[in-house]
């Protein structure tokens, strides 16, 4: 499935804007009649206000697909929408069937369909497309107590369910790509993944449920991963693109070309490193300092949190991402590179500005290499 034109993207977080009590509160209101009944109105109108303005100050950087504003905790935000799930010692057992809350769908999404005139006015494009990410199937069943393949497929549809709720299509904006966000596989040898087992099944058949509740519909998909070596993904028939981080192995392989071509799918550049930690370290090193980095590190955010250093002097410049985003499309060929953004999220920067910027000048990157 090849493209016309390459688009630029965000995988989701940003720094909050707004106090986390707030948020939190306001979000289990978002869905929900109580805020036409006057009840917890100033929360929800925290929540929607830092949602809407998060979402046009990310289109109004370039993004040209953003992802809704994710200022809260990724798996948390998606267990809170289920019922049949407890927690017992620090980790979560299903307690009887585990099922989507009736009704449920995710709560900055809500936001975005009722605001959407607003947030199209706010943007000042003519309609607004819109990213979902949902917290992925295997990274959700490993807080759990026990994994086993029953509880893969049970995620599966309930994400499934919630998705279906979330997804619209209004007259000022529309649910464009829905992305699955699976941080955690990969980086540890799973039993349950065994070629020929029933887990490894079971995860294939929860993507592909996932995947195609927005695939039926004309929606893009993709997966975000951290790991690649686990390959099940390519199995995944509804599934478009694949994306990982900034010097992946998946980015210069000629195995991932092969699959890409003979599964139909294409690939999601990183063009942007996203932990902070990763951009401090990498300026300092590129000046030559020879002392302890951790140490470096705590003082620079000591620095940047009192006011003493700009933090913007660690971001990338638009060039870098320029180069990183071309040396991927000329070994996988522009036909193949449907979505670019930086490799993840934003809450690990010190400042919402400094996080706009990031956006900025990927979109920009993205922009100008698309052109070209």
């Amino acid at each position: 499935m090849k493209v016309d034109k390459m688009l630029s993207s965000d995988i989701g977080s940003m720094p909050a804007t707004t106090e986390p009590d707030v948020i939190y509160a306001g979000a289990q209101k978002a869905g929900t009649l109580l805020p036409l009944l006057n009840i917890g109105v100033d929360e929800y109108a925290g929540f929607s206000d830092a949602v809407v303005s998060a979402y046009a100050d990310k289109v109004r950087a370039g993004v040209d697909v953003p992802n809704y504003p994710q200022f809260r905790d990724m798996n948390e935000m998606f267990i809170k929408l289920m019922q049949g799930v407890e927690k017992a010692g620090g980790a979560l057992y299903a307690a009887g069937s585990i099922k989507p809350i009736q009704g449920a769908s995710i709560p900055e999404v809500d936001v975005i369909r009722r605001e959407s005139a607003n947030v199209r006015a706010l943007s000042g494009r003519e309609k607004v497309r819109l990213k979902i990410c949902v917290t992925g199937p295997y990274t959700l069943a490993s807080f759990f107590q026990a994994k086993t393949p029953g509880l893969y497929k049970e995620l599966g549809n309930v994400l499934s369910g919630i998705l279906t709720a979330s997804l619209f299509k209004t007259r000022y904006a529309e649910v464009a790509h829905v992305c699955v966000d699976e941080p955690v596989l990969g980086f540890m040898n799973d039993p349950l993944l065994d070629f020929g087992s029933d887990g490894r099944e079971a995860l294939r058949a929860a993507w592909d449920k996932v995947c195609r509740t927005a695939s039926v519909r004309g929606i893009e998909t993709s997966i975000h991963l951290h790991n690649t070596s686990e390959n099940l993904f390519w199995e995944v028939e509804p599934l478009d693109t694949v994306a990982s981080h900034v010097g992946d192995p998946m980015y210069t392989s000629e195995s991932t070309r092969h699959q890409l071509e003979e599964k139909d799918k294409n690939i999601w550049a990183a063009v942007g490193v996203t932990q902070f930690d990763n951009l401090i370290h990498m300026h300092y090193h590129t000046e030559g300092f020879e002392g302890e980095m951790p140490e470096k590190i705590a003082e620079t955010w000591t620095g940047m949190k009192k006011g003493r250093i700009d933090p913007y002097i660690f971001l990338e410049e638009q060039g870098t991402m320029e180069k990183r985003l071309s040396k991927i499309m000329e070994f996988f060929g522009a036909e193949r590179v449907t979505y670019a953004s930086p490799e993840c999220g934003l809450n690990s920067f010190p400042d919402y500005g400094v996080a706009v910027e990031c956006l900025r000048r990927s979109a920009a990157a993205i922009k100008k290499q698309g052109l070209g």
